[in-house]
């Protein structure tokens, strides 16, 4: 094989972590989610909206990937004690999706009151996308931490997987909204995805803990 059909080779698997990663961190129940979906189900400046958030959690998982690559490339003790503690937060993480699928819970877009200017929608989803320490916590530190850890030449499949989970999902809510409502209010739902996201989020801890023994 050429080094191009190698490489190839080698980035498909590096986006697909990147892929199930953001896709495992970003579906939740939250206040971004809903108000996509709420304004996918008035129809108002979806794409305006849809595009706001994808390219922020891009911007952010960018920022995250490279700087963290940065500084765990001046110290290797710690990128392989940033990849236990990543795969730790991953098992976490999966564990609590588990549980929460044993419960019912529900998505609903509220609100019906008069609708926003394209301003004001974006100034709105800016508010909760960035005013929520969570998604600093999610893109900077652990996906920054864990695409950090891909060689440098794979390190842009990673954050285009990580980056293709929200502009799919975000899209999916936003255009998909009258179709993806009914579903989303039913509990049985989110207790399926639930269970998926946990067992993905245990795979991605195991490769990680696989990636810090033969670090060490």
């Amino acid at each position: 094989m050429t080094s191009d059909t190698v490489a190839a080779a080698q980035s498909l698997p590096v986006f697909a972590q990147g892929l199930a990663l953001g896709l495992g961190l970003i579906v939740a129940i939250g206040a971004q989610n809903a108000f996509v979906l709420r304004q996918g189900l008035r129809r108002e400046h979806v794409g305006s909206v849809v595009l706001f958030c994808a390219l922020a959690d891009a911007a952010l998982i960018a920022a995250g990937v490279l700087g963290m690559a940065q500084a765990l490339g001046q110290s290797p003790m710690l990128a392989r004690a940033l990849a236990w503690v990543g795969a730790a937060f991953l098992a976490v993480y999966g564990w609590q999706a588990l549980r929460r699928a044993r419960q019912a819970r529900q998505l609903q877009a509220t609100g019906t009151g008069l609708g926003l200017s394209r301003a004001a929608a974006l100034a709105q989803a800016a508010a909760f996308t960035l005013l929520n320490p969570h998604v600093y916590l999610d893109t900077v530190l652990l996906v920054g931490g864990i695409g950090a850890q891909q060689p440098a030449a794979l390190r842009g499949a990673f954050i285009a997987g990580a980056a293709s989970a929200s502009l799919l999902w975000f899209a999916s809510l936003g255009y998909g909204a009258r179709w993806l409502a009914p579903w989303f209010a039913q509990p049985r739902a989110w207790q399926v995805l639930d269970g998926l996201i946990g067992a993905t989020m245990f795979v991605l801890a195991a490769l990680l803990v696989r990636h810090a023994l033969a670090g060490g």
